[in-house]
């Protein structure tokens, strides 16, 4: 008997300690958002302390102060739970019907969807009140949402739903930067906006918003069981008599609808979706309690207010009152982002292979001939146009006489100006394009390019830094800037994904949190630096060869003819180094001394067009991908043809930008990334197809 009634006692003891448990971690949680919240309120500009906040709450402190407190730090603070709160519902709801620790607004192009709607509204002119916006807004991310998921699958691949939002992001963003550079004065403030700010003037936006994640929240707990159901699987949800797609389609719907308030009222907030719900899945492994949809809701609330006002107060204290102002929330939480993606690709168990980028093809000699020939005449064409059209039309003849010393005034301004860019753009091309092609073969990953892989966000962040801090800073000094940047970003992403043989998911992962950092950095000193140097940035970001000069390609054809010789040289080296781990050993070949310079030579590549041409997306994806198909998967071919596709590619943008809308222009970086984002997630949708 004594054994009898002792066998029940321990599981209910267990369940009860589990319990008590829970609502422990619970506890804490609420007493740090709380302690955060009264922290938040005493931070600030004005000489407003902890006791002027306590008398203005309680009605006996002057009426400066509390104006101050009662217009806006409450406010500030409200917004920062608000905001908080929803993102981390979002975010776990989302990762629930995903079965996908990274699904979340920021990976899922929710913020890049809103983003842009907003922008569109903001182009025409029309003004629209909040709650109008928040539609705006939400039919935005709800269409970027289908779209990522349509792509990528619900199923519990890691990687492929990162690499379809941050493509489907960087295509979005760039549309959105072309309406930003095409409409300053109707999108003015748009860009510090997309950044993330909880600053509010007065609690109306709050107020408005409420109702909205109300019923987000609302829709949530009623579906909470179906979706609890989902972790089962598929089928065994159907058995439950469970309606799988209908329950995903409609937890999607109200997680943008709670994405869409928080956009609407503080901007795109980055990653808190993500880092929260993975805050608590840390307790959820100990407290089953937190694996229900219900309280992990709740819980995921309570961390993501915890972040949000968190990172505020670290802002404030690390940073001074005068500055902290005018730097958005958003930057430090998509920072902690980047921390968090790099920290579960060097912990995370890598499941994805690191496989050749293609299926071996045999293309005989009269192909390549052929493709190479045709390129060549499409190239010579192709600059030809882009040097007689633009803004201002020339002949021929003008082109010939400027070249003897013959031409006119108004010629000779406009080859002077108009010739160095038309090379600026061939050169970058060629030279992303070649980049591309040495790391594809390297890590043997048919999704790496230095875009995807950060290389290009780190030289975009040592060429912003000087451009932003010396605004008169030469060609060479940006070459140099950019070069250590990408350096310093390549030591990080192939550093940390050198160990297993640069597998798929960890280069990937570990490539897009250092891309997001780059990023995030790069937005703080656009938003600190004096406007004029704020504009120039942002136009060299779009990717615009505006305003080179012969002197700022020196250093980049150097660097290509250089990078050229040694591909050329070393062609049977890079086939041998792309197929597999074993075969260069077995020849004799060292992969840890070719392929470290490979990696090197691909950087220099990517900083040095980056610094001619600013942040140009996806030409070191798409041309070796093209050129693979085209004439196979021999070097001695593969690197002329998609140099020569990097060329015309570029080049082909540039003069579209120049000519379409003149005499306005676009950079040529953000029509490769509105032409590239479809491909890329053309070949995501391939690759998953052939996975199955």
């Amino acid at each position: 008997m004594a054994v009898t009634t002792t066998v029940p006692a321990g599981p209910t003891a267990a369940a009860a300690s589990r319990k008590g448990g829970a609502a422990a971690v619970t506890a804490v949680l609420v007493l740090l958002v709380t302690a955060l919240a009264v922290v938040d309120i005493a931070q600030g500009t004005a000489a407003v302390g902890a006791a002027e906040v306590w008398k203005a709450l309680t009605g006996q402190a002057d009426p400066a102060d509390a104006s101050v407190v009662i217009a806006s730090r409450l406010p500030r603070m409200a917004a920062g739970l608000f905001v908080g709160a929803v993102l981390g519902m979002a975010g776990a709801a989302l990762q629930a019907v995903s079965r996908n620790v990274l699904a979340a607004p920021d990976t899922l192009a929710v913020n890049a969807g809103s983003y842009l709607s907003l922008g569109l509204v903001a182009a025409t002119g029309v003004s629209l009140p909040l709650l109008a916006s928040s539609g705006v807004a939400f039919v935005g991310g709800l269409a970027a949402a289908a779209v990522v998921l349509g792509m990528s699958g619900l199923g519990a691949g890691t990687v492929r739903l990162v690499l379809a939002g941050s493509a489907l992001t960087l295509g979005l963003s760039s549309v959105t930067e072309g309406l930003l550079l095409l409409f300053p004065v109707q999108t003015q403030g748009l860009y510090a906006w997309n950044q993330g700010s909880i600053a509010q003037n007065g609690f109306g936006g709050v107020l408005w918003m409420v109702p909205l994640a109300l019923a987000g929240l609302a829709g949530l707990l009623l579906v909470a069981r179906r979706v609890d159901a989902l972790a089962l699987g598929d089928d065994a949800a159907r058995g439950l008599g469970v309606p799988v797609r209908a329950t995903r389609v409609t937890t999607v719907v109200l997680c943008a609808l709670l994405s869409a308030a928080a956009v609407t009222l503080a901007g795109p907030i980055g990653f808190v979706g993500l880092c929260a719900p993975a805050a608590v899945r840390l307790p959820a492994r100990r407290y089953r309690a937190f694996s229900r949809l219900r309280t992990n809701v709740a819980v995921s609330a309570l961390a993501g207010a915890a972040l949000v006002l968190g990172s505020d107060v670290v802002l404030r204290t690390l940073v001074p009152a005068d500055v902290a102002v005018a730097v958005p929330t958003g930057v430090v939480t998509s920072l902690l982002g980047a921390v968090f993606l790099v920290g579960l690709a060097t912990r995370g168990r890598d499941s994805g292979a690191a496989a050749a980028p293609d299926r071996l093809r045999i293309r005989s000699r009269a192909v390549f001939l052929a493709v190479a020939g045709t390129l060549v005449a499409v190239l010579i064409a192709l600059t030809v146009a882009s040097v007689l059209l633009g803004d201002t039309k020339l002949l021929f003849g003008d082109v010939m006489n400027w070249a003897q010393g013959r031409s006119g005034r108004a010629v000779t301004f406009v080859l002077d100006t108009r010739v160095p860019r038309v090379l600026a753009a061939l050169l970058a091309g060629a030279a992303l394009a070649l980049a591309g092609t040495l790391v594809q073969a390297v890590t043997r990953n048919p999704l790496a390019e230095p875009g995807v892989m950060g290389v290009s966000g780190g030289a975009a962040l040592g060429a912003v830094i000087l451009l932003t801090s010396v605004p008169s800073a030469g060609p060479t000094a940006l070459a140099g800037a950019a070069f250590a940047g990408a350096a310093l970003a390549s030591v990080i992403v192939f550093g940390l994904s050198a160990r297993g043989g640069f597998q798929q998911n960890r280069l990937v992962l570990v490539g897009m949190g250092v891309a997001t950092a780059s990023s995030a950095l790069i937005s703080l000193f656009i938003v600190l630096t004096d406007p004029f140097n704020a504009t120039k940035a942002l136009t060299w970001l779009s990717g615009s060869t505006y305003g080179r000069t012969m002197p700022d390609l020196l250093p980049l054809a150097v660097v290509l003819v250089a990078a050229l010789a040694v591909a050329v040289v070393r062609r049977t080296e890079l086939d041998l180094v792309s197929l597999d781990e074993d075969t260069p050993r077995l020849l004799g070949l060292g992969l840890a001394r070719s392929r470290p310079g490979f990696l090197a030579l691909a950087v220099l590549l990517s900083a040095a067009a980056v610094a001619a041409a600013g942040t140009i997306a996806f030409v070191g994806l798409v041309a070796p991908h093209a050129a693979r198909a085209l004439v196979g998967r021999r070097h001695a071919r593969v690197v002329p043809v998609a140099v020569l596709l990097g060329a015309v590619l570029v080049c082909t943008a540039d003069v579209v930008g120049r000519t379409v809308i003149a005499p306005a222009q676009l950079g040529a970086g953000l029509l490769t990334a509105v032409i590239g984002t479809p491909y890329f997630l053309w070949l995501l949708v391939r690759s998953r197809g052939g996975a199955r």
